[in-house]
């Protein structure tokens, strides 16, 4: 999803709607597009590496051992930045927006890094999906 590599260990079906939780490896140059949840907060452990997140309207760099919350109803987005691979863990509370990634990310391919996203990839039924599920797409 979004070039980054997400495995889901739990989604809101495995906690009665209450948690999501998400492991990713984020490529250099990748990251979602700028985008809010109006129903969950979200919150992101960096366990190797650094990204660059935008809180609203505040850009910095958070690194390893970092924890980063964003309450919903909040502009957010985090890019990979260096030439090196991270590694973090995020989850959702309540659960729901992880279930986005399983309806309409990417099958894993060996060998080939992950598709980097851009807004043109999102198709009529990704948009009604994100705004069903209170997730707003805010580019940059």
């Amino acid at each position: 999803m979004a070039g980054d590599e997400y495995v889901i260990k739990v989604n809101s079906n495995d906690t009665s709607g209450s948690l999501g939780f998400v492991v990713a490896t984020v490529p250099p140059g990748s990251g979602p597009i700028a985008h809010l949840h109006r129903h969950s907060d979200e919150a992101f452990y960096l366990l190797h590496g650094e990204l660059e997140f935008l809180d609203g309207d505040e850009t910095f760099m958070a690194a390893e051992g970092d924890f980063v919350f964003v309450p919903r109803g909040v502009r957010h987005r985090f890019k990979n930045v260096s030439t090196t691979e991270v590694k973090m863990a995020f989850f959702f509370t309540p659960g729901g927006p992880e279930n986005f990634f399983l309806d309409f990310g990417d099958e894993p391919l060996p060998g080939h890094a992950p598709q980097l996203w851009t807004l043109d990839r999102f198709t009529p039924q990704m948009i009604e999906a994100t705004v069903a599920m209170g997730n707003i797409v805010l580019p940059e």
